[in-house]
């Protein structure tokens, strides 16, 4: 079997749970946040800076690979893993978001997904027997099925349409899927905030039996109690020795929710993303280091971080940099930023283990400024 979840502990106060996912490039703690390399690299940051960082796992983009530079391109590399030099996990999501965020260049049909190629304008289809055969070429350790992911607000008919739809192509993913061996292909629970849709779709995926199954169509501009109390609906209805992801979710609050109501995976781009605007994630809160304030602040990001960023570059400095454009200024704020929420990660498990995460979210809240 190409990944196994092996549960540890389960802290006393909430659903959270602390884990080991052995997969073929290694064994990841969990709960675990993993960077986004949509293009094979994680932006602006290189894979030995983000194994100092902590990194135990990234996600790389199918969609975009088969775009460019071409999924034979990285078969002919001889994968993923060395086309990137990346000799840790890797997870690739299906496509099945771009279905999502390009709605207005697609047609969705039956048979999949008619896309206009957004660089080019040339017509592209995607199903998902090609999503899997681009995964499978593209070899990462842990492969998404491809499904659709309907947006917020829809209509109950659609989204029941949509989530039967999902439960299908899962059916023909797992039917084309070639490296069982050495890949597992997660399914995708959808059912939009409809609760009684969240469980039929579980339900049918459950049936098929996938080694992992993620949570899709959240965070797509929902409020986040609306979030939540989807996730407090449907994790339970996971199994409990299967990894469970949490897709495209990556602020601190939103990794405690998640992690408390027993999510095991989650990825964003936002620690990369706001880097590249100057805005930091700090233990005392966010720091836009762009701002004039910090022109003559000569202590690091954070006092309380060590990381490559904060041991070594000053505030002013760092705004210096992006106030000028120049790209070793977004640099540092991109490993600051992955190694602040890898870290916090990594406190959430510490925590799970002696039974004290509810204090540790609290006095994060607190320092971060967050509302308990």
């Amino acid at each position: 079997m190409a990944v196994r979840y092996e549960l540890i502990k389960t802290d006393k106060h909430t659903g959270a749970r602390r884990g080991r996912l052995h997969t073929p490039h290694g064994t990841i703690e969990t709960p675990v946040f993993m960077p986004v390399g949509t293009l094979a690299t994680v932006k602006t940051m290189s894979p030995e800076e983000l194994k100092d960082t902590g990194a135990q796992i990234i996600l790389s983009n199918t969609y975009h690979l088969w775009l460019r530079p071409g999924h034979d391109i990285v078969q002919e590399a001889g994968g993923l893993h060395k086309f990137m030099n990346w000799d840790r996990p890797i997870l690739t999501d299906s496509g099945g978001f771009q279905v999502f965020s390009l709605s207005d260049l697609r047609k969705i049909t039956e048979e999949g997904v008619t896309f206009r190629n957004h660089l080019s304008g040339e017509k592209l289809f995607l199903s998902p027997e090609k999503a899997i055969e681009i995964e499978n070429a593209l070899g990462a350790d842990i492969i998404m099925a491809f499904d659709e992911c309907p947006p917020f607000p829809a209509d109950r008919q659609y989204l029941k349409e949509s989530l039967e739809r999902t439960t299908r192509w899962a059916k023909r993913c797992k039917a084309a899927h070639a490296r069982e061996h050495d890949q597992a292909l997660f399914g995708i629970i959808q059912g939009g905030m409809d609760k009684e849709l969240r469980r039929q779709s579980a339900e049918e995926l459950l049936e098929l039996d996938f080694p992992g199954y993620a949570v899709g169509g959240l965070s797509v501009g929902e409020p986040k109690d609306i979030m939540n109390e989807v996730l407090d609906f449907t994790v339970p209805l996971m199994p409990t020795n299967k990894p469970r992801y949490l897709m495209g979710v990556g602020s601190p609050d939103d990794l405690f929710e998640g992690v408390i109501r027993g999510i095991d995976m989650f990825d964003c781009v936002l620690p990369t993303r706001i880097a590249r605007n100057g805005t930091c994630m700090t233990s005392v809160g966010k720091v836009v280091v762009r701002n004039a304030t910090y022109a003559r602040d000569f202590g690091p990001l954070d006092p309380n971080c060590d990381c490559y960023t904060c041991k070594n570059y000053s505030r002013a400095y760092i705004r210096h940099l992006i106030k000028c454009d120049e790209t070793f200024g977004i640099r540092l704020t991109s490993i600051h930023n992955v190694h602040f929420l890898i870290k916090m990660m990594g406190d959430i498990r510490e925590a799970i283990e002696e039974d004290r995460l509810l204090e540790l979210k609290k006095s994060f809240y607190e320092s971060y400024g967050y509302t308990l």
